[in-house]
């Protein structure tokens, strides 16, 4: 803009000025929307990580042992560990900045989003393990921790950021209104 002079903005009109500030002003805000998603996402990552470590290492040691013939039953267990550590995580680091919408609320949704998840891999796993007969530990790591796991992750970030931990902006009514007092 140097070589227009001083006189360019004088020649600019006001339509042209509103719209190089709107332009600049969205610009801004999708820099800055798509700065948050991507920090809500490397939490959610690190959480996510930490917990599959936490799934993986206890289904592994659980369907090496005492639940040799209950891969179903080690992939409840462990799962039902790895979400505890997930919600805590996920509540008090990943979505701490979110409106509490209730404890009861945030547990139940996170829970019940979790046994979704956790059809998921039965799912998968059974369906490898059972009807396909590819019944070896490697068969079902793959099937119950890579593919369910792929398919729940996904799942669990749409889930936790829309309805579980949502912005403030999409608190429901319910949870967002204090109740009346008698």
């Amino acid at each position: 803009m140097r070589g227009h002079g001083s006189g360019y903005a004088a020649h600019m009109t006001q339509a042209q000025v509103v719209e190089a500030t709107v332009d600049g002003r969205a610009q801004a805000r999708v820099a800055g929307a798509a700065r948050r998603l991507g920090a809500e996402i490397a939490k959610f990552g690190t959480v996510g990580a930490i917990a599959f470590v936490i799934d993986v290492s206890l289904f592994n040691i659980l369907r090496a042992g005492v639940l040799s013939d209950s891969p179903l039953t080690a992939k409840t267990i462990s799962v039902v560990v790895a979400t505890g550590f997930a919600y805590v995580a996920n509540r008090n680091w990943t979505y701490r900045d979110r409106a509490r919408t209730g404890y009861g609320r945030e547990t139940a949704l996170f829970f019940a989003t979790n046994a979704v998840a956790l059809l998921i891999s039965w799912g998968c796993l059974a369906f490898t393990h059972y009807l396909l007969g590819l019944d070896s530990q490697l068969a079902d790591n793959i099937s119950g921790n890579v593919i369910a796991v792929g398919l729940g992750t996904l799942f669990r970030f749409w889930v936790y950021r829309t309805w579980v931990f949502p912005t403030e902006e999409t608190v429901p009514v319910a949870a967002a209104e204090p109740s009346p007092s008698p």
